[in-house]
């Protein structure tokens, strides 16, 4: 995904930085982002770029300090390997140092982590690709106690690849014949996490800070989880009010917090939960920005672009709890909005961004997140609907979600 996905609080933050007299440079691997994207310096890298390569690059611009804002995981380690290159030769860079981050993109530890902790996470198991394929020592009961394991937990159970990213690759297996084929092995086997299915709705929690200061951003409410994995971007994303959730989830910040001391975090990290039954349970902390930052960014007044420069210039931080203090809500349409449309949009309602969501070079339509004050509900509910009958955006089933979301009593 591009820069667009931190619009508009990279950019904020870049004339904020402009505004102190420090120039911003972007060195990026996709896109060909232009000043209303990043106004700043901007250098394209080849996208096989190593860790020294761009180290290189960013110590040949003559930089002071950085920051890494790499999405995926693969990209977030990349950086974290840059950071110790660039930190040899005095340029401090506000990333999780390369141990934590190692333990972070690998889903099996990041998952002991958090039971370490004594945060909740599914019950599973790792199931090793070398023993699957043959490869080093001979363990012929092994297939035999993955299957016991598996029938312990019971079926459905969610397959995902130990290095894992924006779901690719994670498959459902409904019973024991899904089992033996995941076991079935071969050399493209990749060695994955199997853990009993948690059904829920799916949440997005940014921390940002460093040891002895961290920032707990609101959570994002970004769905359903389920036997089936879902694109990401599927359903209506937003944060607002949900007081049982919000209560519940005031321990597990307290939590977050200290792991986060524990591991050196030092820059952003994205944590991936399910609310189910009063408590929530961690999938996933992805050493990173998330891909729901620009909704806890709009929903608290925290910018956290803004709060990874004032590390990287070394200027006082407060940690705590962000608090929200208004509604954010996102959606997808289902293919281009007219500009026309938009401009009509934009004198509706307060919208933080609207683009084009593109992943991997491939257009998912255009994204639009908007904001409301609470006690605005109806209000906004009727200005839409009335958008949607003039010009048939949003669409009706997105349309209907915003209804249930912010005015359930209609």
């Amino acid at each position: 995904m591009g820069i667009r996905r931190a619009d508009p609080f990279v950019q904020r933050a870049v004339r904020e930085l402009a505004a102190d007299g420090i120039e911003a440079g972007l060195f990026h691997t996709s896109g060909t982002p232009g000043d209303e994207d990043f106004p700043g310096y901007r250098e394209r890298l080849d996208r096989a770029v190593t860790p020294r390569e761009l180290a290189d690059a960013v110590a040949s611009w003559g930089a002071d300090a950085a920051v890494s804002i790499s999405l995926p995981c693969e990209n977030a380690l990349r950086d974290a390997a840059a950071k110790a290159f660039l930190d040899s030769v005095g340029i401090p860079t506000v990333m999780t140092p390369l141990p934590a981050t190692m333990l972070l993109v690998d889903k099996w530890e990041t998952k002991r982590l958090c039971a370490q902790a004594g945060l909740a996470v599914p019950e599973g198991f790792r199931v090793d690709s070398d023993l699957l394929a043959g490869r080093g020592l001979p363990v012929p009961g092994y297939r035999d106690a993955l299957r016991v394991r598996a029938e312990r937990l019971g079926y459905p159970l969610m397959a995902k690849p130990v290095w894992e990213s924006t779901s690719v690759g994670i498959r459902t297996l409904r019973s024991s014949a899904d089992l033996e084929t995941h076991l079935a092995g071969g050399p493209e086997t990749v060695s994955t996490v199997v853990e009993r299915v948690v059904e829920g709705d799916l949440c997005s929690v940014d921390v940002v800070g460093r040891p002895g200061a961290y920032r707990v951003l609101p959570p994002c409410w970004t769905g359903r989880a389920g036997p089936e994995p879902v694109f990401t971007f599927a359903d209506l994303r937003w944060c607002g009010p949900r007081p049982e959730a919000d209560a519940a989830f005031r321990d597990v910040a307290r939590t977050l917090t200290g792991l986060c001391g524990d591991l050196g975090v030092h820059g952003s990290v994205n944590v991936d939960m399910v609310y189910t039954g009063g408590r929530f349970v961690v999938l996933e902390i992805n050493p990173r920005i998330g891909g729901a930052t620009t909704l806890s960014c709009a929903a608290s007044g925290t910018n956290t672009f803004t709060s990874l420069a004032r590390l990287a210039r070394g200027l006082p931080f407060t940690g705590g709890t962000a608090p929200r203090t208004r509604w954010a809500v996102e959606f997808l349409a289902a293919g281009r909005v007219p500009p026309e449309v938009l401009a009509e949009l934009r004198r509706r309602v307060q919208v933080v961004t609207a683009h084009e969501l593109v992943i991997d070079g491939a257009s998912h339509g255009d994204i639009v997140v908007f904001t409301l004050a609470e006690g605005e509900e109806e209000r906004t509910v009727k200005t839409l609907t009335g958008l949607h009958k003039a010009y048939g955006f949003p669409a009706a089933g997105v349309m209907a979600k915003i209804g249930r979301l912010l005015d359930p009593a209609r």
